[in-house]
């Protein structure tokens, strides 16, 4: 699960800039799944700055062209992805299509939302992956379409030892615009964190069940 983007510490830095992420060790957030952290990221704060929107988009072409240049189809999970995803296949000249986090209960029950045409291959794109859980819901709603699963690529990953081996199990893998590691370092160098925090951001990343 390593970062594949030479743009790490700068995609990690404008997230800062925008609170996309948050840092706080004395006061930590909890996560939907109820788990106490001391970072909270939202990257859909990204889409309510152009600048910033237009330049993600761009960083993820770079990327999917450097790892998986045979793509034919851009998939985005829901609902974080759907926005940025749709950016990145426009810029591709790509179809796309977008992943509920379950079937819908009516209609046509759908959970892949756009033509999937068997055998085609694709590029899930996430904005964001913790346990790789959510993300790995996509993947195996994807793969029941029968259609070539290349990769993923995502905005940030807090790179937990538990999403890296949730990936590794299922053969999916993960490329980052940035990771946890990128924003360290920046938040170490723009003065964001003590070190004191740094340290207890390490704890958290090492064990982050048992850290609060």
């Amino acid at each position: 699960m390593k970062n594949n983007d030479p743009y790490a510490l700068e995609i990690a830095e404008k997230l800062l800039q925008i609170n996309a992420i948050k840092l706080n060790v004395s006061n930590p957030f909890t996560w939907a799944s109820g788990l106490r952290a001391p970072i909270y990221c939202d990257n859909r704060r990204i889409l309510s700055f152009p600048e910033v929107r237009s330049w993600v988009a761009d960083r993820f072409v770079d990327l999917i062209r450097k790892n998986y240049p045979d793509v034919e189809l851009i998939a985005g999970v829901a609902t974080g992805a759907i926005a940025i995803g749709v950016l990145v296949a426009e810029r591709m000249d790509l179809p796309f299509v977008y992943v509920r986090s379950k079937p819908k209960s009516h209609g046509l029950t759908s959970q892949v939302e756009g033509y999937t045409p068997s055998g085609k291959k694709t590029v899930i794109i996430e904005d964001l992956v913790s346990t790789a859980k959510s993300s790995l819901q996509a993947y195996h709603a994807l793969m029941g379409k029968e259609l070539m699963i290349l990769g993923m690529v995502s905005i940030f990953t807090y790179d937990l030892n538990i999403a890296a081996k949730n990936l590794e199990n299922a053969g999916c893998k993960l490329a980052s615009l940035s990771n946890y590691n990128a924003l360290l370092e920046t938040a170490i160098n723009n003065k964001i964190i003590s070190d004191e925090d740094l340290l207890e951001l390490k704890k958290w990343r090492k064990d982050p069940e048992s850290w609060y």
